[in-house]
This record gives C-alpha cells, sequence and structure tokens, in this order.
C-alpha cells in the first residue's frame, strides 16, 4: 500500500470516524457504527466497503455477526499513523459522542444474542 492510498482513503470524515472507532473499541458490526456515528446502514456499509478495498480493514464472520477491525496486514509504517490519528481526536467533542452513543447501545451482539443488525 502507497501512502496516498492510505491517506485518500482515510481523507472521508465518515471513513475517518469509523477508523477512529475501530482503533479504539477492537472490532465493531455495521449496526454499532450505524448507531455510533448516527449514519444509515447503507452509508456505513458503503464508507466499510472502501475501507476494504483499501486493505485498512478486514471483516470477521462469526455466526450470524460480521464484524470489522483494522487489518493486522497493513504495512509496519501505517500503524503509527493511525495511532496518531486516533491520539488527535481521543479528546474532541465528536469522539467523545460517538463512543457515547456506541456504549449506550442496548443490544450490542457481543453483549446480546439478539439480532440488532
Amino acid at each position: 500500500m502507497l501512502p496516498s492510498r492510505l491517506f485518500k482513503c482515510l481523507s472521508d470524515e465518515t471513513r475517518l470516524r469509523c477508523v477512529n472507532l475501530l482503533q479504539k473499541e477492537g472490532r465493531l458490526c455495521v449496526c454499532e457504527l450505524t448507531v455510533a456515528l448516527d449514519l444509515s446502514q447503507p452509508k456505513i456499509s458503503r464508507h466499510l466497503a472502501s475501507l476494504r478495498q483499501c486493505n485498512i480493514v478486514i471483516d470477521i464472520r462469526e455466526g450470524q455477526w460480521v464484524f470489522y477491525q483494522i487489518s493486522p496486514e497493513l504495512p509496519g509504517w501505517a500503524f503509527p499513523i493511525l495511532d496518531d490519528a486516533l491520539a488527535a481526536v481521543e479528546k474532541s467533542e465528536q469522539l467523545r459522542e460517538d463512543l457515547q452513543r456506541l456504549h449506550q447501545m442496548s443490544d450490542r451482539p457481543v453483549r446480546a444474542t439478539t439480532e440488532c443488525c
């Protein structure tokens, strides 16, 4: 992966917010990202597809759930960039609101067996 491709993929605010949440939480499903970002499922899915095509995230299927996480196959130079991006927004109101919505979600798949996606 070339740096220009990574930066181009992360230049969209929604994709960057998804990556920041995945960096912070480890792995999330579409329904969790939908609640956290307060955006529609098709919009989140479209941005996750872009992140997957850029090889920034991978999807992991577990039964009925599809979880997304940062790809462990990213080049070594990319991880400090993602860490720095998260650190830059760590205290931002936007990330705080995203995390608050996520943590208030009552039927998260990792805590419940009910379908939410």
